[in-house]
């Protein structure tokens, strides 16, 4: 291939990098750092970043600008920093905010100060950028915007949901696609032929076979920095038998099992859930269970779970099972007393149900629609015969005459105004015809007979 993500090739001049980026061509770096490509035109699985006059390779170029980096592990992120590291001569600072605080942050700003008053510009690099605080963004925000620094940033969650506004708008925001199967074996491919890559201790190459390639595919899932530690960790498992060709078995030695890709703070959060969410309501309960499995492997929280659960039980499910709102309480309730791993089976017994149930919405339509005409002014006064004549003085006002208690009325229902005059005939609930609910929806056209209102409600 014509570009690489972790290819080889000359680096250009500049100041050296600090952090995780410094000194990429000692031998004694993890391989996937070794790997990272030096110049723009090595970086592969990017395309889309890579055209002329792109800001990606104006950035490189040494233009002044703010970016933030957004894409799921392994794609690149850290090497395109490691690129415009190499490629200008910009003094190049990296932070991890994991670990930096304001302090650190204000002195890397006030260094950057001082160095532009003679002429040398920063670029500053912060990894994991969704980690900081809203006051952490706050004290970059007068520098992006004042391009006292270069701020390159990068994230594997959605800047929508971690960064703040202000910071965001004045920074452009590049999104990094998940590499292809084809380039992560490119990637395996130089990571075997390249001098900076794999050796045997003689020096000869190690021989990948075809099985363990799609083995290291496989559980790579996308993620460049997942395969390379997967095939030197093999690589160093079958030279430790003296063996210079990596199969399946060395792989599998050296892999336990696949981590799957799901960040519990950052966008595969909402995805996954969002997924889970939607199957439930879809009625699929494979995919649902699916999405459960991938949550609990992952370590999501399971109180996180139920309590999305529970919201379904009365959103998508409603009153077309009753006893569904009552299994989702339950499950949070088991998960809450026992704990993980047993929490799992509640868990599952709770999707299961929810996934089968009839489905309805029409519990959330409408309290929604209540909620919208209170909003809209639209309330009223209650009806005199509604209002408390327990206290001295109501019945004077003329509170309570009139009212009709309803058990003492044919069938227990009293047949008199309940809503303020300037909402008669307003309808919110609608049952559908879907599981139990269609028994209420006879029962309600029942009800509003004996109310003496038409099936409009009016």
């Amino acid at each position: 291939m014509s570009e690489d993500l972790f290819g080889g090739g000359g680096a250009a001049g500049g100041p050296a990098p600090t952090g995780s980026l410094g000194d990429a061509a000692g031998s004694h770096l993890p391989l996937a750092v070794r790997m990272r490509p030096r110049t723009v035109d090595e970086i592969v699985g990017q395309g889309h970043l890579l055209g002329p006059g792109s800001p990606l390779r104006r950035l490189a170029a040494g233009e002044a600008m703010s970016v933030f980096l957004w894409g799921p592990p392994g794609v690149g992120k850290t090497t395109i920093a490691s690129v415009v590291s190499q490629s200008t001569r910009r003094r190049f600072v990296e932070v991890s905010a994991v670990t930096a605080g304001v302090k650190e942050v204000r002195a890397v700003l006030d260094q950057a100060r001082r160095d532009l008053r003679v002429g040398q510009e920063t670029v500053l690099f912060v990894d994991e950028v969704h980690r900081f605080s809203k006051t952490q963004q706050d004290v970059l925000l007068p520098a992006v915007e004042n391009r006292l620094v270069t701020l390159v940033a990068a994230t594997t969650e959605n800047p929508s949901f971690s960064v703040i506004s202000p910071l965001l708008s004045r920074s452009l925001l590049l999104t990094l696609r998940p590499l292809t199967d084809a380039d992560v074996s490119a990637l395996l491919d130089r990571a075997l032929t390249e001098e900076r890559g794999l050796r045997t201790t003689d020096g000869h190459p190690f021989e990948l076979t075809d099985p363990a390639r799609q083995t290291l595919l496989r559980l790579a899932g996308g993620d460049a920095r997942r395969a390379l530690t997967y095939l030197e960790e093999a690589a160093a498992g079958a030279e430790a038998v003296g063996d210079a060709q990596i199969d399946d078995d060395a792989v599998a030695r050296a892999v336990d099992k696949a981590a799957i890709r799901y960040d519990r703070d950052g966008d595969q959060h909402y995805d996954v859930i969002s997924a889970f969410i939607k199957s439930i309501r879809g009625s699929d309960v494979q995919a649902a269970l699916h999405y459960l499995a991938r949550m609990i492997s992952a370590g999501e929280d399971p109180r996180f779970i139920a309590r999305r659960l529970v919201v379904l039980a009365s959103e998508d499910v409603g009153l077309a099972d009753p006893s569904a709102l009552a299994t989702a309480v339950a499950a949070a309730d088991a998960v809450a007393f026992i704990g993980m791993p047993e929490g799992r089976i509640n868990l599952a017994q709770a999707v299961i149900a929810l996934a089968l149930a009839p489905k309805s919405n029409a519990v959330i339509v409408a309290i929604d629609a209540a909620l919208a005409d209170v909003a809209a002014g639209r309330i009223g006064q209650v009806p005199a015969h509604l209002r408390d004549a327990h206290y001295a003085g109501a019945k004077k006002l003329g509170h309570g005459q009139g009212y009709l208690y309803a058990h003492d009325a044919p069938h227990g229902i009293a047949a008199q105004p309940y809503l303020p005059d300037e909402l008669a005939g307003a309808r919110y609930y609608s049952p559908t015809d879907h599981g139990a609910e269609a028994a209420l929806a006879a029962r309600l056209t029942r009800i509003e007979q004996l109310l003496g209102r038409d099936a409009s409600g009016s």
